[in-house]
């Protein structure tokens, strides 16, 4: 957790991106290796975050899929 991060959890899906975003513009145009390193931290966070919550809408869609079909085809 890095002391200038906000609760990720709080924010919108499009507030996410939208951070990610800039701090990716950011990240090119640093030249200060220490300070590259903090944005690089802080990135990662934001890209695992929005990462965690794409799998869990995919896992919430897979549930509710029409498995009716599911008898119909066989594979051996």
């Amino acid at each position: 957790m890095h002391p200038l991060m906000e609760d990720l959890s709080k924010l919108k899906d499009a507030e996410l991106e939208a951070k990610i975003q800039d701090l990716s513009k950011k990240f090119w145009m640093i030249r200060n290796p220490t300070v590259l390193n903090q944005v690089s931290i802080l990135l990662e966070a934001y890209q695992a975050e929005m990462t965690e919550r794409r799998q869990k809408a995919w896992n919430q869609q897979y549930q509710k899929r029409d498995k009716g079909l599911d008898d119909l085809i066989k594979v051996r």
